[in-house]
């Protein structure tokens, strides 16, 4: 089955002149963008998010060396993990002598939250058939 499709020379555009609209424009200005960035490039790896979630889970304060038995990494790298979360803001800590007593900030997963569970795009339009 032929199809019969006209084929038009490619124009170049005059300077500084956008080849299109956009089809859409951000909701997130650039330092929300930020923020929402860290916090998620924090949570891009696997120990640090399991760490976050044993935090939110722990009403209190958890030390160090409870958090090291559960992963198959040394207290140094533990540590390295929870030093990038509170960074980023999502954990804080207490120092108690030589121990480091960590706890998920009450808000820190809010905007994140907030974000991810806003308005998305509208739902695909259904064909007729």
């Amino acid at each position: 089955m032929p199809v019969d499709l006209e084929i038009h020379p490619k124009q170049k555009r005059p300077p500084g002149e956008p080849c299109c609209e956009p089809v859409a424009y951000p909701d997130v200005e650039s330092e929300r963008a930020e923020r929402l960035a860290a916090v998620a490039k924090a949570l891009g790896d696997p120990i640090r998010l399991q760490l976050v979630d044993v935090l939110r889970k722990n009403a209190g304060k958890v030390c160090v060396c409870e958090l090291t038995p559960l992963f198959d990494v040394s207290q140094p790298t533990v540590s390295h993990h929870l030093k990038v979360l509170r960074d980023a803001g999502l954990v804080d800590s207490e120092r108690h002598g030589l121990w480091a007593y960590y706890y998920v900030l009450p808000d820190a997963l809010e905007g994140l939250a907030a974000w991810i569970g806003g308005p998305g795009p509208p739902p695909p339009a259904t064909r007729e058939r």
